[in-house]
């Protein structure tokens, strides 16, 4: 079976990695941040939306991760 990323070329899977990689540190470091928000704001004012945000945020950090893991698979399999 094809990956999704087979018909891209090489260079281009190198790039896309590469992005992938740098907007999946972002995200983590965003969502790190509103993790550490919301713990001070349910400290100061107790449970309120900004408790359960992080939660909405967390599962598109992982999905960039498992994309990312994807295309280095791919990568690997073309012995780059």
């Amino acid at each position: 079976m094809a990956s999704q990323f087979s018909t891209y070329t090489n260079e281009e899977l190198i790039k896309k990695l590469k992005k992938q990689k740098t907007f999946a540190f972002i995200q983590g470091f965003v969502v790190l941040l509103m993790i550490v928000f919301a713990v001070f704001s349910t400290i100061e004012n107790g449970v309120s939306f900004q408790t359960f945000l992080p939660l909405f945020f967390a599962p598109m950090f992982f999905v960039m991760l498992y994309e990312a893991k994807k295309i280095k698979k791919e990568l690997i399999s073309r012995e780059l």
